[in-house]
């Protein structure tokens, strides 16, 4: 039997979303913790929202759209560091268990892949400031929609030519675990904060804490 192909959702799971936030805290003030999680929501509620309107604007125009947002909401916060935060989030901090994780997949002959909503230019800047090695890099914005849509997880079955469950699909968002379930990926979730489980009728393969434990399904 060949081994499976790991496919990881890029922001949340290889990539600390709120790692911008950080860089740049003492700047923002008080409500750097609220800022980062509200910029969080809308970013995601714009991808949703937009797909299910059977419109299309990509991942760095929402993320902008998004601390627009979050910096109207919140305005006890410099809006001059926008920029800086937005340069920033090109180039996200990797968890640390990032690169390990696929180092040692590779050294077991897995090959590895991202999925993600991000644009190419961003997930191309994300990759090489992290020094990940992946076998390719899949953006939504081939297609013009965002995940959980069916559509975005078959361009990893089109991109290696297997069936869903020749894919182990991983992401720290339970949602996206849902949408890879359903459709057919060996989905797991890292659940890293310890969330509640939700979307009961799609659960996850596995659940797991850190990437490193990945070794152990390949």
């Amino acid at each position: 039997m060949s081994r499976p192909i790991f496919v990881f959702d890029a922001y949340g799971t290889l990539f600390d979303v709120h790692a911008a936030i950080g860089r740049h805290r003492d700047r923002v003030g008080p409500d750097a913790d609220r800022l980062s999680e509200l910029w969080r929501i809308k970013q995601l509620e714009y991808t949703w929202t937009l797909t299910l309107a059977g419109q299309y604007l990509d991942f760095w125009t929402l993320t902008e759209e998004a601390l627009d947002y979050a910096l109207a909401r919140l305005p006890s916060t410099d809006r001059t560091v926008k920029r800086k935060l937005l340069d920033s989030y090109l180039t996200l901090d990797a968890f640390p268990d990032a690169r390990a994780a696929l180092d040692a997949l590779k050294a077991q002959r897995a090959r590895t892949a991202i999925l993600s909503n991000g644009s190419p230019v961003m997930l191309a800047a994300a990759v090489t400031a992290a020094r990940l090695k992946l076998d390719a890099v899949l953006s939504v914005d081939a297609i013009r929609m965002y995940k959980p849509r069916p559509e975005v997880y078959a361009l990893v079955t089109k991109a290696f030519s297997v069936p869903p469950g020749g894919v182990v699909f991983v992401s720290s968002n339970r949602w996206d675990v849902m949408g890879a379930s359903a459709f057919g990926f060996r989905a797991m979730w890292i659940n890293r904060a310890g969330a509640p489980e939700e979307y009961g009728a799609q659960p996850p393969e596995q659940v797991l804490t850190t990437l490193g434990a990945l070794a152990s399904v390949a």
